[in-house]
């Protein structure tokens, strides 16, 4: 997938961030704290406030960052508005839940939501970005908690793999061939119960494609209580909810 990472809109930075553009400044508003240390490694640092009693705050996630495995070692701004919503909406809301991340990447989405709830958490994607999801794991203190494992889309689900209550997938609607694998796997791993939160980011007229095909065997509709929305709306982020048919 990486030949298509150019056509991924946003600034690649030369230390491998991904960011919103310069011209996005109500977006890079919403966004959660960002620093960033050469010294450190070249990790990044984000920094999530919230009003929980039982959680540190801000709740504060590292990350290794490579853009050398492709566009998933980056972090994205949708798969940080996914992040952020599910902080606000707090431990109590994904307590007691089996939860799976489908393409993460840097694995950002799943060690936010292992940092506010000590459960199981399966962070997943292809063999190239293990690696960088193993190391952000030890990272952050979360090997008891995040389980990191190879997911190919359109193919079977591993047997370890437990069944879902809840999915998340940010940013995983940019490569045209991979559009009816995707739609195959949130099939494979769902049901008419399981919870489905879908951020992602249109570029290209073909991205409409993907939901051609996602309405064969999926509802959406949109999430409308982030206090944000209107502002990530705007740079043509969306936060969904699916529903299986």
């Amino acid at each position: 997938m990486q030949q298509q990472d150019d056509e991924l809109e946003g600034i690649i930075a030369p230390e491998g961030l991904a960011r919103a553009s310069a011209s996005a400044s109500e977006l890079l508003n919403v966004l959660p704290q960002q620093s960033h240390s050469v010294e450190s490694g070249g990790r990044l640092k984000l920094s999530f406030s919230h009003e929980w009693r039982d959680v540190i705050n801000p709740l504060e996630i590292s990350l290794v960052v490579d853009a050398a495995p492709g566009c998933g070692g980056l972090a994205w701004p949708a798969g940080q508005i996914l992040a952020s919503y599910l902080v606000q909406k707090g431990p109590e809301y994904i307590q007691s839940k089996c939860i799976l991340e489908l393409g993460s990447g840097t694995g950002l989405v799943g060690l936010v939501i292992g940092a506010i709830q000590n459960m199981d958490i399966w962070i997943t994607d292809q063999a190239p970005l293990l690696d960088i999801m193993n190391r952000n794991v030890r990272l952050n203190n979360l090997e008891t908690i995040v389980k990191v494992a190879e997911l190919n889309w359109g193919a079977t689900i591993p047997a370890h793999i437990p069944r879902p209550d809840m999915i998340l997938a940010a940013d995983c609607v940019y490569f045209e061939p991979a559009f009816p694998l995707l739609v195959q796997t949130l099939s494979d791993l769902s049901d008419a119960k399981t919870e489905i939160l879908f951020c992602y980011k249109k570029r290209r007229k073909a991205d409409k494609r993907f939901f051609g095909m996602l309405k064969k065997k999926f509802t959406w509709k949109e999430v409308d209580d982030d206090p944000h929305r209107e502002i990530y709306n705007r740079e043509a982020i969306t936060l969904v909810w699916l529903s299986k048919i």
